[in-house]
């Protein structure tokens, strides 16, 4: 019997603990007592993420083949192509927002114009098709519970900054919550 399956949940009951003591509790009282991030909270949100994308490198078996080296399959082109577009609305969103913003460190008006009229989190919504991709990419049960951790971190991270947002910016931000989905929001 193999332990990777005891080390892949070890592995994400303590990136879950970490996200959990750092947003929920450090970020949360940054932005209680000083209404933005200190530098070292923006760097333990980064470890968080850190952490959490080394997860498919640490657990996909060593035999498999690199994405770039064989793409002829056609679940490597589409998680390629997933991987692609999910860091040019990520990457792209953050620096259209601006960088001191995106990293909580610069919080003075409500931007709810550009991506920010589609979804709250534009961010994120970036970061599933790019999670999503990789998934793709390296198809296994453990890529299924990487999709499932980034969506339960990138929550809390979002309950948090939400917290503070409605404390600094009060109904504005509420009526902003009203017409703007959280994530997305499906035609029906």
């Amino acid at each position: 019997m193999t332990l990777q399956p005891v080390f892949y949940f070890i592995y994400a009951l303590v990136i879950l603990a970490g996200a959990y003591f750092i947003f929920r509790i450090v970020v949360r009282g940054d932005y209680n007592r000083k209404s933005h991030l200190t530098p070292l909270s923006s760097t333990l949100e980064l470890l968080v993420f850190g952490a959490y994308m080394c997860f498919p490198y640490v657990f996909n078996p060593a035999d498999w083949v690199n994405f770039w080296e064989h793409i002829e399959f056609p679940h490597q082109i589409i998680g390629l192509v997933l991987i692609l577009l999910g860091m040019g609305i990520a990457f792209g969103t953050m620096v259209w927002f601006g960088i001191r913003r995106a990293f909580g460190q610069e919080v003075n008006r409500l931007v709810v114009s550009g991506p920010y009229r589609l979804t709250r989190n534009p961010q994120v919504v970036g970061g599933y098709p790019m999670v999503i991709g990789v998934a793709v990419q390296w198809p296994s049960w453990y890529a299924l519970g990487w999709v499932i951790l980034w969506g339960v971190i990138t929550h809390m991270m979002i309950l948090t900054e939400e917290e503070h947002l409605l404390n600094v910016f009060g109904e504005e931000y509420a009526q902003y919550c009203k017409q703007v989905p959280r994530y997305i929001s499906l035609p029906m």
